[in-house]
């Protein structure tokens, strides 16, 4: 039912989970995609590997429709705010936040009609005690899909996913038995769960919608 025949994706944080698993049903939905990854092509945080990249998928696609930003971290150890070091809240924000910027700067001016896609969190909407450096990166990244949203229309649409736990290679350390428990719908979500929603905001099915936050948590954050 959704066809992406003739439109050009870039994924970045392609090469594994969530990406991956977005990158593959857009191309099983007939787009030609790009991915981009750390190991692939570098740190995202820097502006200048940031626009070679850019410039990089643009040439292999010949242009550009689609853009799902994917990337980021999760510092798996539990440290509250009053001993969170300097490096880690940097690291963090230049990674989840400054990075994303930094991708959107680069290719909104090379996308004429097209649609944006953010990869953000349940903790950026509701925090995450411990991991305030993440919740804080991820709550940015909703308020740029609304400030982006707005700004782009209505050539451009804009709108953000908010997975819960998902079984991939950055959560699998912390996931345990308790954590299904917690979720109505009894488990933790696989990355083609999340792939899903991410390729239907980016079909013609999704054109009223932008400024949007889609959660994708089995029920276990309810809120809008």
């Amino acid at each position: 039912m959704i066809d992406l025949s003739g439109r050009r994706a870039l994924v970045t944080g392609g090469t594994r989970g969530i990406g991956r698993a977005t990158a593959r049903l857009l191309e099983k939905a007939g787009a030609k995609v790009a991915v981009a990854g750390r190991t692939k092509d570098g740190d995202l945080s820097d502006p200048m590997t940031t626009h070679r990249m850019i410039a990089g998928a643009v040439r292999e696609l010949g242009g550009l429709d689609i853009l799902i930003v994917n990337h980021g971290v999760w510092p798996p150890d539990p440290v509250p705010v009053a001993r969170m070091t300097d490096v880690q809240w940097d690291h963090t924000r230049r990674a989840n936040l400054d990075s994303m910027f930094y991708v959107c700067r680069e290719a909104i001016p090379r996308i004429t009609d097209g649609t944006i896609v953010l990869v953000s969190s349940t903790a950026g909407q509701r925090g995450e005690a411990f991991h305030a450096d993440y919740a804080a990166t991820k709550g940015a990244v909703i308020s740029l899909t609304k400030s982006l949203a707005v700004e782009l229309a209505p050539k451009i649409t804009v709108n953000c996913v908010a997975p819960g736990w998902v079984d991939t290679d950055m959560a699998r350390p912390a996931l345990n038995a308790a954590i299904p428990k917690t979720i109505p719908l009894g488990r933790v979500a696989t990355a083609e769960d999340v792939a899903g929603p991410i390729v239907f905001l980016c079909s013609p099915l999704a054109r009223h919608i932008t400024g949007e936050v889609l959660n994708v948590n089995g029920g276990s954050v309810l809120c809008g």
